[in-house]
């Protein structure tokens, strides 16, 4: 939707602009800061209807592929990857802890998304654990359309590195920034491949507990990619506990922020938040005052704008129940929602095999063209420290078993001589 120029100052605007200057000011995206606090959880694991024989195939090629994950990884040397066998073109994104930088492979020519990430600054942070479980989501070998992949990670003494698929039709909020709101029926497409994903991650045992449109990219068609699974949590059944108060604050549950014992529909709320700034352009509770913000999560009433669809406010207002037993998804996860009216139109089987047509294609012309990609990230110098060529591969005592490669790419990502 275009915007016109009587139209007010957006939120996701808004917070593009704050970030531009922060980085202007400081050089850095400044975050929200990290949050600890204590709670339990139980779940209910989701069972699928049109989907299940899909997810069930791809589960035996997960499995089949995480028995060779592991032979892989257990060689440790065995990949001999280096930071030298890429040539870093571009940096086209920014985490807590280091830059993600485009790439090509210099011998085999792929393109790639490679995230960086200084050792030093993770160990002071204590982060270890949240890098660790990150790669150990992403070895599952997620067989997954709309989940980013991974296709190698390794190690010098002073950094990691993911190799990621290379995703550059945008992060959603880079367009939701531009645009103000979507259309209900562009949201529901995008909600419906975002729900896919996490349903998907569910049935796994994982949480992904950081859903926001930072996180959300699009491909080069237009299709969703979930990325980001520093803040997820495994092993997730039922009885099953989760400790960690952690996410972003605009997108938090109630029952998080109470300190109370929560589950997987934590991220059916934050699934909630999105699908309502797609919507209507802001998070539903968000004020510039963080306290003031908590404040509205936990108890102000859930206002909707005039024009909003009965189904689109039916769906809203089941997300963001503040009791997370009576939340939609709660007792039968991704299956509620995919028998909500909201979904009418959603072929779901279709959907999960990339049938349906995206409602945008962001048009990219090459691997190289980084257009829908915020400038903040790709004016930025790529770091010279980032080639590593006078670092040999190394291990650390606080990542063992970090280096991986993808056994059917072992031939292809052979090094440069």
């Amino acid at each position: 939707m275009t915007v016109t120029q009587e139209r007010p100052m957006t939120y996701s605007k808004m917070r593009g602009i704050v970030s531009f200057l922060s980085a202007l000011l400081k050089g850095k995206k400044v975050g929200l800061g990290d949050f600890l606090h204590k709670c339990v959880s139980s779940q209910h694991i989701c069972q699928h209807l049109d989907t299940q024989k899909i997810l069930r195939r791809q589960s035996k090629l997960r499995k089949g592929k995480e028995e060779k994950a592991h032979l892989s990884s257990a060689n440790g040397d065995a990949s001999q990857m280096k930071p030298s066998d890429f040539d870093y073109l571009k940096v086209i994104g920014r985490g807590s802890f280091g830059k993600v930088l485009l790439a090509r492979h210099r011998k085999q020519g792929g393109y790639y998304a490679v995230k960086v990430l200084p050792k030093k600054m993770i160990v002071k942070r204590k982060e270890q654990q949240h890098v660790m479980v990150e790669r150990s989501v992403l070895l599952k070998g997620l067989q997954h359309p709309f989940l980013v992949g991974l296709h190698f990670s390794f190690q010098t003494p002073n950094t990691l590195y993911f190799v990621l698929d290379y995703v550059n039709g945008g992060e959603l909020f880079y367009h939701l920034q531009r645009e103000g709101s979507f259309s209900e029926s562009r949201a529901a497409f995008y909600a419906a491949e975002t729900a896919a994903a996490l349903g998907y991650l569910h049935s796994l045992g994982v949480v992904y507990r950081d859903l926001k449109p930072e996180n959300i990219l699009l491909d080069s068609e237009g299709h969703v990619m979930l990325t980001d699974f520093g803040l997820c949590k495994e092993g997730v059944a039922v009885g099953g506990v989760m400790h960690t108060f952690c996410g972003t604050p605009e997108y938090l549950a109630p029952e998080v922020l109470r300190g109370h014992s929560y589950s997987p529909a934590v991220d059916w709320w934050g699934f909630g938040t999105v699908v309502f700034e797609m919507i209507c352009g802001l998070p539903p509770f968000y004020s510039c005052n963080k306290a003031r913000m908590f404040e509205n999560i936990l108890h102000a009433p859930l206002q909707l704008r005039s024009g909003v669809s009965e189904a689109a406010c039916s769906l809203l207002k089941g997300l963001l129940e503040r009791d997370a037993r009576r939340r939609l998804g709660a007792s039968r996860d991704i299956v509620e929602l995919q028998e909500h009216v909201f979904f009418a139109s959603i072929n779901w089987d279709d959907l999960v095999a990339r049938k349906l047509t995206p409602p945008f294609n962001p048009q990219v012309t090459s691997p190289c063209d980084v257009s829908h990609i915020d400038p903040e990230f790709t004016l930025q110098p790529v770091p010279a420290s980032v080639d590593g060529r006078c670092q040999a591969a190394g291990a650390s005592e606080a990542f063992p078993g970090f280096s991986f490669m993808d056994p059917a790419e072992s031939v292809a990502a052979v090094p440069a001589s």
